[in-house]
């Protein structure tokens, strides 16, 4: 590709692969798409981690009263090793390169955005869960910091069949001009 890239995949966490309230089962069908891109661009790839706070009381707003639903899954509760990345994608760190976060979007704190501007990088293939949610939120980050976002549609999943596929439909009608939807296939062959 003649532009400067990223593949950022997006909270492909123990968390969310095993039986936890928040396991997401197509993840486990998407691994071989996300473990492929990564295996052959590691240095290209950045991890989010979603990593929950020790307890609710912790979180202020809302995010309070999500962690008191889901209270369960607090780093109180939850085993540490949960918030990992899955092993095959934890054993390609470094020069895979893991950024944490707190919220659905990476692009809170502005670190990201900062390392990203610093390395030149323009576009971002996106991968990883949840597609409604997660990674709903890093497109559209991505596009509003001026970002090229092209959404690896069989690379990305949702605990939620019509909302996955809802967002994939709003994400590449509404920001055509943003965001292009590939296969991983597809993509590497250019990459």
């Amino acid at each position: 590709m003649e532009y400067n890239w990223v593949h950022l995949c997006i909270d492909m966490q123990r968390m969310f692969a095993e039986d936890t309230p928040w396991h997401v089962p197509w993840m486990q069908q998407v691994s071989p798409q996300v473990q492929e891109i990564a295996k052959h661009h590691p240095q290209r790839t950045i991890f989010t981690r979603f990593v929950p706070p020790k307890r609710a009381a912790d979180m202020a707003g809302l995010w309070r009263s999500y962690y008191e639903k889901w209270d369960t899954m607090t780093l109180e509760r939850l085993e540490p090793q949960m918030v990992d990345l899955v092993p095959p994608l934890k054993a390609l760190v470094p020069p895979a390169r893991v950024f944490d976060k707190m919220t659905y979007s990476p692009w809170i704190t502005g670190e990201l955005h900062h390392v990203l501007a610093g390395e030149a990088v323009e576009t971002l293939a996106i991968s990883g869960g949840e597609t409604d949610v997660c990674v709903l939120a890093a497109a559209l980050g991505a596009i509003d910091l001026g970002y090229r976002v092209i959404l690896l549609k069989d690379a990305v999943c949702s605990g939620a069949d019509d909302t996955h596929d809802a967002s994939l439909e709003l994400l590449g009608d509404r920001f055509s001009v943003q965001l292009e939807i590939s296969s991983t296939e597809d993509f590497l062959s250019r990459a």
